[in-house]
């Protein structure tokens, strides 16, 4: 297929169209980047219910170097309530760290979750 003659006005109006859907493309991706740059994330790699009071949950951690989290985890029974959550401070360090928590319970869970992390307001 021929490319489209920029002189013909359909042409013109082909390449114009093309150029606003390429530009459209890079605008998105631009945004997709710039808004997940920097974020904190964690990824659950495991859990092990040692007993009706007590649960252990893995994680990973990801985040911008030097920066210290916050995360809260959970707990949560077999209809998803949640019957434990302890907050888990990760200092200032790597941007990317292994952690190992230990979830008191009130009852017995079945899967543990990191609910939130957010940023420590004096590390950024």
């Amino acid at each position: 297929m021929p490319l489209p003659d920029p002189r013909d006005p359909a042409g013109r109006r082909t390449l114009l169209g093309v150029l606003a859907v390429v530009l459209a493309v890079a605008a998105v991706a631009w945004y997709g980047w710039t808004s997940t740059a920097g974020q904190v994330r964690p990824t659950v790699t495991g859990y092990q219910v040692g007993s009706d009071s007590r649960m252990t949950l893995e994680y990973d951690l990801v985040r911008p170097e030097g920066v210290g989290v916050t995360c809260r985890v959970s707990a949560l029974d077999g209809g998803k309530g949640r019957v434990g959550t302890v907050t888990d401070d990760v200092p200032a360090g790597a941007s990317v760290v292994h952690r190992v928590v230990e979830v008191r319970t009130s009852a017995r869970a079945v899967t543990g979750v990191v609910e939130s992390c957010v940023r420590d307001a004096t590390t950024g």
